[in-house]
């Protein structure tokens, strides 16, 4: 799948989650649709992209959500 369509994904997640006072909460909702929802492969293709381009195009719900994910070498 094409990062600029996982980009719009993620971020569509993020915006739904956006309503959600805690932060802590919106954080873990995203997570927990993403690891529930989303094979191994996209997470990793997102987390390599997002590595490569810190703060560009992510909602930073998405990138706290992703924070402690490894990309196997």
């Amino acid at each position: 799948m094409s990062v600029d369509n996982l980009i719009k994904m993620a971020n569509q997640i993020a915006h739904y989650f956006d309503s959600e006072p805690d932060r802590a909460l919106a954080v873990q909702g995203v997570r927990q649709h993403l690891h529930s929802f989303w094979a191994p492969a996209m997470r990793r293709q997102l987390v390599e992209w997002m590595q490569a381009n810190p703060g560009e195009g992510i909602d930073p719900l998405v990138r706290e959500a992703l924070a402690s994910e490894t990309v196997a070498a």
